[in-house]
């Protein structure tokens, strides 16, 4: 059995894409998060996994998962993070469940509140303002599911920049008026869930709040960022990851 040391030296040498294709080795990635616990504002139980960097204090981002829930990939993710020199807290809005098929992850969709989402995004970005490793500047990504709460995250408890990758964006000007930081957005032209139509709408309801945001299309589905997926597509998926790394890396700097 190799050390943890070892085992991370393994993954630093990999490409993002053959950890998260790879189930064995986005098992070890997982393995490397750190699983935190908190109360809510509300009271409330709940748990994140913990990813840091080699320096802190640092920026900080909070990743939202997709309908699958808090799985192993979202986990490998926070782990790249932090490889990019970012505090990484992947949060969990489902209760520990992940789905293992379609109809598990509309279920878990179908059971989240609203307001216990909310509460459970503001009280881990308070969490991190307050985090010795933290530096206090912050953004929200998030995927499918979880692109869509990045945004209302980021209306909930404003933070310096918001990454939504083909996410329900259908919100009014005047909600979106309570955005602190810009917006970066991912979206597939061939999406059939996350439509043209809607993120057009998204577009104009920004300029018409007055709030930045900058849009990329790809021509691609719905969730084509994620390898495990039949959507997948390897050059749009690395082109929208390195979109992200400097848009993070721009806003995020002290």
């Amino acid at each position: 059995m190799p050390s943890r040391r070892t085992l991370l030296k393994t993954l630093a040498g990999l490409p993002l894409a053959a950890i998260l294709s790879d189930p064995r080795l986005a098992r070890a990635a997982a393995e490397a998060t750190r699983l935190v616990r908190i109360k809510t504002t509300a009271g409330r139980d709940a748990a994140a996994a913990l990813a840091l960097p080699d320096a802190t204090p640092a920026s900080s981002v909070l990743l939202i998962h997709e309908w699958w829930g808090l799985n192993d990939q979202i986990k490998s993710m926070a782990l790249e993070f932090a490889r990019q020199g970012y505090v990484a807290l992947a949060v969990d809005l489902f209760g520990g469940r992940v789905a293992a098929n379609p109809d598990e992850a509309r279920e878990l969709i179908g059971k989240v509140d609203p307001d216990d989402a909310t509460d459970t995004l503001r009280s881990w970005v308070a969490w991190l303002n307050n985090s010795n490793e933290s530096n206090r500047r912050v953004a929200m990504v998030g995927w499918c599911f979880g692109g869509g709460w990045a945004l209302r995250g980021s209306l909930a408890a404003p933070v310096d920049a918001t990454v939504v990758y083909y996410g329900r964006v259908d919100l009014p000007a005047d909600r979106l008026r309570a955005l602190k930081g810009p917006v970066l957005g991912h979206f597939g032209s061939q999406d059939k869930s996350i439509t043209p139509e809607m993120v057009r709408g998204f577009e104009r309801a920004m300029a018409e709040a007055g709030k930045p945001l900058t849009l990329h299309w790809y021509d691609a589905g719905h969730a084509f960022a994620n390898p495990t997926g039949d959507n997948y597509d390897r050059e749009d998926a690395n082109l929208a990851w390195r979109r992200t790394l400097d848009f993070l890396g721009r806003e995020l700097k002290v």
